[in-house]
């Protein structure tokens, strides 16, 4: 009898789980296309972060209403009821964490508050919410907080000392954050060689994007303690000199003109290539090997255009020395060989 007794409501538990998925599977996909057609993204991040807690939800009513039925005992119905409400509230928690993070990472995205985009952010936003759904569980088992957080206390030295290597790369994490020394989106060079984008800063290291598209993931204790080259700061903005070279017998006057003429007409027309300041042509304090040195600076608009400017400033320059009659041949030597005495 009592194999019976418990057959029919979890029978009932079951399939009333089963029916709410489906119609939770129905209703997200109503919610989909009214999502596709609004015109704020809120509505996207609350059905992406209910997707996954929304079955744990199908599942807990199902659970409700199977023990609501059946005749166990008190202790183990008490059981059942609180193993319930925590899955109910695990699920709230990691519902709430993940529409804060998407809803934050929009908000940072689209406004100007000083606040970089980075996984360390998220993740502390996320950590808060989670710790706060814990708390709520530990009180619903009836776990008194006061004693644990006094024991997290007297071990936390303990904790402290194992977790050093972690701990480190957290708070210089943080503290690159809060100077915002090292950016999301910033382009550096660090002292060992490695130089690319920087793509995000988490709780434990930071993702460098190097030219091969690799990834190079560094702590961030030893970012910290590196000596960095930051060619984004303070501004994107930079200089980019070549070394031109033209021959021996031109007119240092009529070369640096040319030079000049050639540097202004490629502005607007070479992406990324900058009006202001204007573009400098000095003559180089030394003469190479029967050739004029000279040098051309002009600004670009960020790390990333510097290649493409001097590619296509080089071509341009050298076209119009070959036109002029200034262009450098290669260099040629005479040799006099005399032949010693016997």
């Amino acid at each position: 009898m009592r194999a019976l007794s418990l057959t029919t409501p979890a029978a009932v538990a079951l399939a009333t789980a089963l029916a709410l998925y489906i119609l939770r599977h129905l209703a997200f996909r109503v919610l989909r296309g009214y999502a596709r057609v609004s015109k704020t993204k809120i509505d996207e991040f609350v059905i992406g972060s209910l997707r996954a807690p929304s079955i744990f939800w199908c599942v807990a009513i199902g659970l409700h209403i199977g023990l609501s039925m059946s005749d166990l005992p008190d202790k183990y119905t008490l059981y059942l009821s609180k193993a319930i409400d925590i899955i109910v509230i695990l699920s709230i928690s990691i519902a709430v964490a993940n529409a804060s993070g998407r809803m934050l990472e929009n908000y940072i995205r689209t406004s100007n508050i000083p606040i970089p985009p980075t996984g360390l952010v998220y993740g502390s936003l996320k950590g808060i919410i989670l710790l706060v759904g814990l708390l709520v569980i530990l009180h619903v088992l009836g776990i008194s907080i006061l004693p644990l957080i006094t024991t997290l206390g007297i071990g936390g030295l303990a904790i402290a000392l194992a977790l050093q290597d972690t701990l480190a790369n957290l708070f210089s994490g943080i503290q690159m954050l809060m100077e915002k020394s090292i950016r999301v989106g910033d382009y550096i060079r660090l002292e060992k060689g490695e130089e690319g984008y920087v793509e995000d800063i988490t709780w434990r290291s930071a993702r460098i994007r190097v030219a091969p598209n690799n990834v190079v993931i560094v702590p961030n204790s030893q970012l910290a303690k590196s000596v960095v080259t930051n060619c984004s700061l303070p501004d994107k903005k930079m200089a980019v000199s070549l070394r031109i070279p033209v021959s021996f017998d031109a007119d240092p006057d009529e070369a640096e003109r040319i030079l000049l003429e050639e540097a202004g007409r490629a502005i607007g027309e070479v992406p990324g290539m900058l009006a202001e300041p204007a573009p400098i042509v000095r003559f180089s304090p030394g003469f190479g090997e029967g050739v004029l040195e000279f040098s051309v600076t002009c600004q670009v608009e960020s790390f990333s255009s510097q290649d493409i400017v001097q590619h296509e400033l080089r071509k341009r320059i050298f076209k119009r020395l070959k036109r002029e009659g200034l262009a450098v041949s290669l260099p040629s030597r005479t040799l006099y060989l005399r032949e010693g005495k016997a």
